[in-house]
């Protein structure tokens, strides 16, 4: 049969997720440094997939932006109140575009699909109108209402996972023609209601569902076991100038002087961000926000800070901690420390407790023991996946 047309994978994210508790829906709650939905997307990265398009609940565009950070994907597409009018609403909007062959309708909470369950999926789409992943049943069945009634039989009982995969037209024309009033708990039995004829081939133990807050913790320890640590250290100096605000941290500190720079100067955060670049091998401060650049001019440094923080969530990194050591006679840095302490837990998304700040002088020697200019050094400790 042959598919003619682009390969698209159909992300749905739009539920409310509030049986896995965290106060949010469960596709942006962090596992391992980043939300769930930027973990399904990046193992929807494949050679045969040619657009991943996402469905969002309404009002969620802000954490779907901050979900996908520097990740190209086209605009999000608002769902609806069931999961079906949902993956309709995706539908409806991919037919609008035109040029779709087939479609992978996932959900967003299978974050860790497999390469060969995508292949296996397409080929499948060669001999059917669908093509869904199962698993068999190994536990044993049985009826139970607060007690344990008759055993069940599991043959012929299987495990139906997502992505499903269907030719775009077919699904397209099942989920209009549906009305029953009750929401398909999968397309798969859309496809099949409207007569269309459905494969199935082998899934994945990955491909768990996260509801509860155990799958949580189970995907949390699965990513952490994966990831190794590294060191980054950070260096900078910048010299007291007449004129010149004082920026340590991230905050404005009350001095006679400021220090002189292209960007803020913040001596602090200039080191926390080459510490953070080193430990993931990404050059320096230098080679991102070049001083020779005049948008730079007088920046905040804030998003030098925020900037390293991104790219190594992007990764799929965490930051473990950081220390800074702030070198100068003047001012005093001890009113300051807790402030500027949870000013850069803030902008790392950190626990303070896993910040450290601590000051020093070199007893009057050097250009800082003349209070010519102030020095600080970084070590941030962070752990990324260990082919990154």
């Amino acid at each position: 049969m042959g598919i003619k047309g682009k390969i698209v994978a159909l992300v749905v994210a739009a539920g409310s997720g509030s049986r896995a508790g965290g106060g949010m829906p469960k596709q942006y709650r962090q596992i391992g440094g980043r939300p769930l939905l930027a973990h399904t997307i990046d193992h929807l990265k494949h050679d045969r997939i040619d657009i991943i398009q996402i469905v969002i609940g309404e009002g969620q565009e802000g954490l779907f932006h901050h979900a996908v950070g520097h990740r190209s994907l086209p605009s999000p597409t608002v769902g609806g109140a069931t999961r079906q009018q949902s993956v309709r609403n995706g539908l409806e909007a991919l037919a609008a575009k035109g040029g779709v062959g087939a479609v992978l309708i996932h959900d967003a909470a299978r974050p860790f699909l497999p390469p060969d369950v995508i292949e296996r999926l397409i080929e499948a789409l060669d001999a059917a109108d669908g093509a869904v992943p199962v698993l068999p049943v190994v536990d044993s069945l049985a009826e139970g209402n607060g007690a344990l009634g008759a055993q069940v039989s599991r043959n012929g009982l299987i495990r139906v996972q997502t992505p499903q995969a269907f030719r775009f037209d077919a699904i397209l024309e099942a989920h209009r023609r549906r009305e029953a009033p009750a929401d398909a708990t999968d397309d798969a039995q859309v496809a099949r209601e409207a007569g269309f004829q459905v494969a199935t081939v082998i899934g994945s133990q990955s491909l768990e569902k996260l509801t509860y807050e155990e799958d949580f913790m189970r995907a949390e320890q699965r990513l952490s076991a994966a990831l190794v640590s590294r060191t980054g250290l950070g260096f900078d100096v910048h010299r007291f100038a007449e004129g010149e605000e004082l920026w340590l941290g991230g905050l404005l500190i009350p001095h006679d002087k400021g220090l002189s720079g292209h960007s803020d100067a913040d001596v602090v955060l200039h080191a926390l961000t080459d510490a953070l670049l080193g430990a993931i091998g990404e050059g320096d401060i230098g080679d991102h926000f070049p001083p020779s650049d005049p948008q730079w001019r007088g920046a905040p440094s804030s998003r030098f800070a925020e900037h390293a923080r991104a790219l190594i969530e992007e990764r799929g990194g965490r930051i473990d901690h950081v220390d800074m050591t702030i070198i100068c006679e003047a001012p005093r840095i001890g009113p300051h420390r807790d402030a500027m302490r949870q000013s850069v837990a803030d902008l790392l998304r950190l626990p303070l407790s896993r910040v450290s700040i601590k000051a020093t002088t070199t007893e009057q020697l050097g250009f800082t023991g003349r209070g010519e200019g102030m020095a600080a050094q970084a070590v941030a400790t962070v752990r990324v996946p260990e082919d990154s």
